[in-house]
């Protein structure tokens, strides 16, 4: 079966700064792949290579077994990839309702009219119905952080990328973000999540890829990537 994405040996430079070197790895359909490594070792730009708002130096980006290595970040979206930012940036003085109705009409290329069942379908998903007519500058974290993962859903993915969503969370704020994530890939979405609550990642994804210095370190099974020496030195930073 095609991958529903696939990088090969993607590389991205900045200078003489290698942030990206050399990455390869497939995502079949309907799994969730989770991405973990230290501050700067490369996960948001691989990102945004995957998105499109930064373009590789070499390698080959594939997306539904389309080459999508030069294509523009909001053709993308419209293809299929769907991404959450770590810091939420939602449009404040919109409501939650109307934030969702922008993303689902722009990402999707529909008017408004054509996607308002979908968005609030995903506002009973993501527990924010509550909430659709409050202004988004009024929410609390945790509902910024459901927020930025709706507007994601808006815009239809077959790829959904989240950026460390469950970052700044309290205990309970993040089980109960992780309870929405897993069943939304329950549903079938295939997600790759970067995140440093490494339980929250690995009680929803079934395969862990580890980046240090832009390379792929390791890749597999949550359990037997955390039993690595080699990961756990470099993740963890201590000599094991």
């Amino acid at each position: 079966m095609t991958p529903i994405l696939s990088l090969a040996d993607v590389s991205k430079s900045y200078g003489a700064l290698k942030v990206t070197d050399g990455v390869s790895f497939e995502v079949p359909r309907g799994q969730a792949l989770g991405i973990i490594g230290p501050n700067g070792a490369g996960k948001s730009t691989l990102f945004n290579l995957i998105t499109g708002n930064v373009m590789a130096d070499q390698g080959r980006i594939s997306f539904l077994g389309q080459d999508v290595t030069r294509m523009a970040a909001m053709r993308r979206v419209k293809m299929g990839v769907g991404r959450s930012f770590q810091i939420p940036q939602p449009f404040e003085t919109l409501t939650v309702f109307e934030n969702l109705l922008t993303a689902a009409s722009f990402g999707r290329d529909l008017p408004e009219a054509a996607v308002a069942d979908e968005c609030a379908r995903i506002l009973d998903q993501t527990e924010l119905m509550r909430r659709a007519n409050t202004r988004a500058g009024q929410l609390s974290l945790l509902e910024r952080k459901r927020l930025e993962l709706a507007r994601a859903m808006a815009t239809g993915p077959e790829l959904l990328l989240l950026d460390e969503i469950a970052g700044g969370l309290t205990e309970g704020e993040c089980k109960a973000l992780v309870a929405t994530i897993r069943a939304i890939h329950a549903s079938g979405t295939t997600i790759i999540w970067i995140e440093h609550v490494l339980h929250a990642l690995t009680s929803v994804v079934e395969r862990l890829l580890v980046l240090d210095f832009g390379r792929v370190i390791g890749i597999g099974a949550p359990d037997q990537i955390m039993a690595s020496r080699e990961v756990r030195e470099i993740y963890l930073g201590i000599e094991v």
